[in-house]
């Protein structure tokens, strides 16, 4: 975290100076953490002193902690090549052959909005809670991001590679291995990050609900034996795990895409309208309900879309689905609006003041490297399990991309608008106001929108670590219990729809706030 500043001396020798200003902010938590251990202000069963974790963490270490780490790695590593060997094919298929996306890629589509949390439940149902539920998610996972970034970079191989290869009279074997795979390798390895970051976030999300071994298991035995020595030091390792990852796929594509690639326009991936897209869906709707009919599938196990319809209707009727989708909504909506609001101040106080900048985003840097739900343990023993902790975490949820996405639109604003508001001598909260808020609006709405779905997804995943009270996860993950597949389904389906609406409008809240942009540029 600490920086070097190069300087020129009296002698024209060059000095380095270290920055020290990162280090503030982790030194002084240190210090408060030390101070209120020893002063008891909290029993030491929630806040452990620091000497007890140091050890704790040097016993794991010659324990425990690397068995579990590595069962954790192992586990990913497997996923991610299954999930990145089928998105691939299955993006290159969409990519290079039309047909096919005309008739698949809709349906990808639409099961690709449902969220990997809300496919857990089901997992959970057919492939129980071992090894086979933490490779389902970790795949699930992986594919959709790959399949969308290697289909987009397939189909956006320039015109004039395809015209040489023609010219040229390369076979269809030699256009793919020369032209197309050297261009698409950039966005295929986009897809890849992706999907590390969200395959290790998902096994994390597993391994705290449902396993008997890895880094989350032990994170979760360690809350439940309320020793929370073991949670701090677990969550350490998966933050360094976190960072670590990050920089093996920097260092990769570093070394393997070394040549200049121009600046890449934001994703915008849609399925291909077309009235062939009904009937992939269609037939598979009719094979499921015969499936079911006939016997060849176990109705408790996977329910026919007759009874999933059944279910949906009577859940709305008696008020059930109803009242458990208005309850997630209303905390999702209130721990977002608070994260939002927190994560857009934040930004816009550490962009505008470079100093504060210098303290505190180095340290809320890290912190975003450990995976969201990794905090669980933790706040639940804090905060508690009820409505008020599920709250907190949601808010922790969108603080985060709401922040960070502030704090780069703000810091990369045209400095003229600073030399025009130092001419025209506006005050601060006109400056903020007339020039800075309207520069960084497109990076501000960006993270608006993905901190609208974190919300979303941070309360799904809080119902189902505290499953009391009324919500979509915690009915989900009591259907779970009781080997009730209907109301799985009904769940997977209104959660990814939930999801998708969230997007959408704040896609259009972009769109209104932002149209006098559109304007100028027409």
């Amino acid at each position: 975290m600490s920086q070097m500043i190069l300087r020129t001396g009296m002698a024209g020798r060059p000095s380095i100076r270290l920055n020290g200003w990162p280090w503030l902010l982790p030194v002084l938590v240190l210090l408060l953490w030390f101070v209120a251990a020893q002063l008891r202000w909290m029993p030491e069963q929630i806040l452990p002193a620091p000497s007890v974790v140091a050890e704790t963490a040097w016993s794991l270490l010659s324990g425990d902690l690397l068995a579990q780490w590595g069962f954790s790695l192992q586990h990913l590593a497997l996923g991610l090549l299954l999930g990145a060997i089928a998105g691939t094919l299955l993006g290159a298929l969409f990519g290079l052959v039309p047909a096919a996306a005309q008739r698949i890629e809709p349906l990808f589509y639409a099961l690709a909005q449902i969220p990997t949390l809300g496919w857990i439940p089901l997992f959970m149902v057919l492939f129980g809670i071992d090894n086979g539920l933490k490779l389902a998610v970790i795949v699930k996972t992986t594919v959709v991001p790959m399949t969308i970034n290697t289909q987009q970079a397939v189909s956006s191989v320039p015109l004039a590679l395809s015209e040489a290869g023609r010219v040229m009279n390369f076979s269809r074997w030699q256009r793919l291995r020369w032209l197309v795979l050297p261009a698409s390798l950039p966005g295929w390895f986009t897809g890849l990050r992706l999907a590390l970051s969200q395959a290790w976030v998902s096994l994390i999300v597993v391994e705290l609900l449902a396993s008997s071994e890895g880094i989350g298991y032990l994170m979760v035995w360690g809350r439940q034996l309320f020793q929370l020595d073991i949670v701090f030091v677990t969550i350490a390792v998966v933050g360094f795990s976190g960072m670590l990852m990050e920089w093996a796929a920097n260092r990769a594509y570093s070394r393997l895409v070394f040549w200049p690639q121009p600046a890449a326009g934001r994703l915008a991936w849609k399925p291909q309208a077309s009235w062939r897209a009904l009937q992939l869906p269609l037939v598979l709707l009719v094979l499921w309900q015969l499936a079911n009919q006939w016997g060849w599938i176990d109705g408790a196990l996977f329910s026919s879309p007759l009874a999933v319809g059944e279910r949906f209707v009577q859940g709305v009727v008696n008020g059930e689905l109803s009242a458990a989708m208005l309850a997630s909504l209303g905390r999702a909506l209130v721990g977002g609006a608070i994260g939002i609001a927190s994560g857009l101040l934040c930004g816009l106080l550490l962009a505008l003041r470079p100093r504060a900048g210098q303290i505190f985003t180095p340290t809320l840097n890290v912190l975003r490297h450990i995976a969201l739900f990794a905090w669980l343990p933790l706040l639940t023993a804090w905060v508690g399990n009820d409505n008020g902790g599920k709250i907190v975490f949601i808010a922790l949820a969108s603080f985060f991309p709401m922040f960070f996405s502030t704090l780069q639109a703000v810091l990369q604003r045209n400095p003229q608008l600073d030399e025009v508001a130092q001419v025209l001598r506006l005050s601060g909260l006109t400056r903020l106001r007339r020039l800075i808020l309207p520069g960084a609006a497109p990076g501000i709405f960006a993270g608006l929108r993905l901190a609208l779905i974190y919300a979303w997804l941070g309360n799904i995943g809080a119902e189902y670590f505290m499953s009391s009270g009324i919500g979509i996860g915690s009915l989900m993950i009591n259907a779970q219990q009781l080997l009730d597949m209907p109301t799985i389904l009904c769940g997977m389906v209104l959660i990814g729809i939930t999801g998708a609406a969230l997007d959408k409008a704040g896609r259009l809240l972009e769109f209104r706030a932002t149209r006098w942009r559109q304007q100028e540029q027409l």
